[in-house]
């Protein structure tokens, strides 16, 4: 993993924070789009009742090795929730270390309730966030793995038109909040995605120089230090922006 610009082993990760997830952020799998184009129409003693309301859905799929991202993504969720109409929901990539490494590198066990994303799952979302720590600059390799399972996706462009974005962390500030979104975009591309930035949408908080503060025009961001940095409530808070953002954005583009 790289040195400087990734997430770092744990040194003093305060006890307990890993096992801190609340369960009812979590919920059961999307319905297809073959069934939400359905009308859901019961008879009840002779009438006609209303078809249930169709959200959009927002996926927020992520790799967290120590929780960094897990938690801007549970707090995009959040944002994502928040807006009428819109959904979001939380998927883990598949890990690619195997566990003594996982073990060796002092990373906390996954929340099993956050279900594992697979490629053709993508093609149920309205909008898609992608969340991941820097290596070098750049996606770390789960993410990229993931990306790569994406291509009978990528033959046939299913995603193209689905709108997307990024959000990171990594070991120091110049350690690629920028970049590894930068050079993340090149995956978007290929699949006819469309793009999301925040910009500078966050406001007055986008130019606070008072804290240490990640996060920027491309996506929300977590800054890790040595792995016992947690995120600041003004990242956390740049990340449930991001998901309102996305929800709204998604909104615009699909309904009339």
């Amino acid at each position: 993993m790289g040195k400087g610009a990734g997430c770092f082993p744990s040194r003093s990760l305060p006890p307990g924070v890993a096992a801190e997830k609340p369960s009812t952020d979590v919920k059961a799998p999307p319905v297809s789009i073959e069934e939400r184009s359905i009308e859901n129409v019961v008879v009840n003693n002779g009438a006609l009742s209303p078809p249930a309301e169709v959200k959009l859905k927002v996926f927020i799929i992520f790799y967290s090795m120590y929780g960094h991202v897990e938690s801007l993504a549970r707090r995009i969720k959040k944002g994502v929730d928040g807006i009428d109409g819109v959904e979001g929901f939380l998927y883990r990539v598949p890990e690619t270390l195997p566990q003594e490494v996982l073990e060796l590198m002092k990373a906390p066990p996954k929340d099993e309730e956050i279900p594992l994303i697979t490629a053709a799952e993508l093609t149920e979302a309205d909008g898609i966030l992608f969340g991941f720590p820097t290596r070098f600059g750049s996606m770390a390799a789960q993410m990229k793995a993931f990306f790569d399972s994406t291509g009978q996706l990528w033959k046939e462009q299913k995603l193209a038109g689905k709108p997307a974005g990024f959000f990171v962390s990594t070991g120091t500030q110049g350690g690629g909040q920028e970049t590894t979104a930068w050079t993340a975009i090149t995956q978007l591309a290929h699949h006819g995605m469309l793009y999301v930035p925040v910009g500078y949408t966050f406001g007055a908080n986008m130019f606070k120089m008072e804290e240490i503060r990640a996060g920027s025009p491309y996506g929300a961001g977590v800054y890790a230090g040595d792995g016992s940095r947690l995120a600041s409530e003004v990242e956390l808070g740049f990340a449930e922006h991001q998901g309102k953002y996305m929800a709204s954005t998604v909104k615009r583009l699909l309904l009339p």
